[in-house]
């Protein structure tokens, strides 16, 4: 049974990682590995995969940053000719981003079963590129591999027949418990001169804050404030460092004297200082998956968020970008031990493992 996996940004290092060592345990599956090149950065790419152990992709699509638009149609483009040579009996796509639903279409109008890891996320703000790949793709799937509770009743919801569905538990975890004690040996919280909780991490990319100047600006105010009480690390995305110098903020940023910005990190590096952090402000959905598992306080800066289950049981907090709201939770959190976080059900590192059964058993 050949099964073609397609990862092509960041987050998706992290779910195909455990993947690739999972389809170890059955002789009969047939793994192979494209990346399509949208993160093409070293330290997003390269360095994900020596650290992760994934094995060095079969193919690299090389399509580089481009709008959405550009991007999905040439991974789509030159994906195809791929999946007309190899002729798999599935393809695999993991999370939201523009390779997951590019090469889902290619796949599932060639006949070719399509299974999504990270299914049945819902945010409901179709304002969201993320949201549009994530609904397209649990679509057009024939397997739908489920994170958390609510996964399952967005698509009961949707009317998904529920023989496609399987509750698995969570891939990202999987990455992070097979990970965590390496990170620990990691110095980089030692080299900013930095104590454990004695410091707090900012990450920001998503459109709806870098894009605005009216949204980036009361976020640059908030930025302001943290880092007087304690100092405060960004590692800055390539994108929004290029969108913050356009809006004219960057050299407000960096005039801040307990703003540390850094270039993105490693896995290993990324782990282990959000994992001594005080407190994690972030927009991205795994870091609210990573944080509830590490114990560490997060306060999403979105209106919404598609794992609710980070919030219902985790250490995480939706505080929108209004600047009063976010410093009120700021200076809770800090007058506040996380204490015992529950962990979500089937977060237990073997998430990877039971998706591979699941398609072992599936058969071609």
């Amino acid at each position: 049974m050949k099964i073609i996996n397609i990862c092509g940004a960041r987050p998706n290092f992290m779910k195909i990682a455990p993947l690739m060592r999972a389809y170890k345990n059955h002789a009969q599956i047939e793994p192979m590995l494209i990346h399509t090149g949208q993160h093409y950065d070293k330290n997003m790419s390269d360095l994900f995969f020596k650290q992760l152990g994934i094995p060095e992709p079969d193919l690299n699509l090389e399509i580089g940053s481009a709008s959405h638009a550009v991007q999905t149609a040439e991974i789509m483009k030159r994906f195809e000719t791929v999946a007309l040579e190899e002729k798999p009996d599935w393809v695999v796509v993991v999370g939201d981003v523009n390779s997951t639903i590019a090469c889902a279409l290619v796949a599932t109008k060639l006949g070719i079963k399509v299974a999504h890891v990270e299914a049945g996320l819902r945010s409901f703000d179709r304002d969201m590129p993320e949201e549009i790949n994530r609904v397209l793709t649990d679509t057009i799937s024939d397997l739908l591999f489920v994170t958390e509770p609510s996964g399952l009743e967005n698509l009961k919801n949707e009317g998904v027949c529920s023989d496609k569905v399987h509750f698995v538990g969570n891939v990202m975890i999987d990455t992070l418990r097979a990970n965590f004690d390496k990170a620990q040996e990691s110095n980089i919280v030692e080299s900013l001169n930095l104590k454990t909780r004695g410091y707090n991490v900012v990450t920001l990319h998503r459109p709806s804050n870098v894009d605005d100047a009216e949204t980036m600006g009361r976020i640059t105010d908030v930025l302001d404030e943290i880092q007087k009480d304690l100092p405060t690390v960004f590692p800055m995305h390539p994108r929004t460092k290029h969108n913050l110098a356009k809006l004219g903020l960057a050299d407000r940023l960096e005039a801040m004297s307990q703003l540390k910005i850094i270039e993105p990190v490693g896995y290993l590096d990324f782990l282990k200082l959000t994992g001594s952090a005080a407190v994690v402000l972030t927009d991205s959905g795994g870091i609210q998956e990573e944080t509830t598992i590490l114990g560490v306080w997060c306060l999403t800066l979105r209106e919404n968020t598609e794992r609710p289950v980070t919030i219902d049981q985790g250490t995480n907090t939706l505080v929108g970008t209004d600047p009063t709201r976010i410093l009120e939770a700021y200076r809770k959190c800090r007058t506040k031990e996380v204490g015992e976080a529950k962990t979500p059900e089937k977060w237990d590192g073997k998430a990877a493992e039971r998706i591979a059964e699941v398609l072992a058993r599936t058969g071609n």
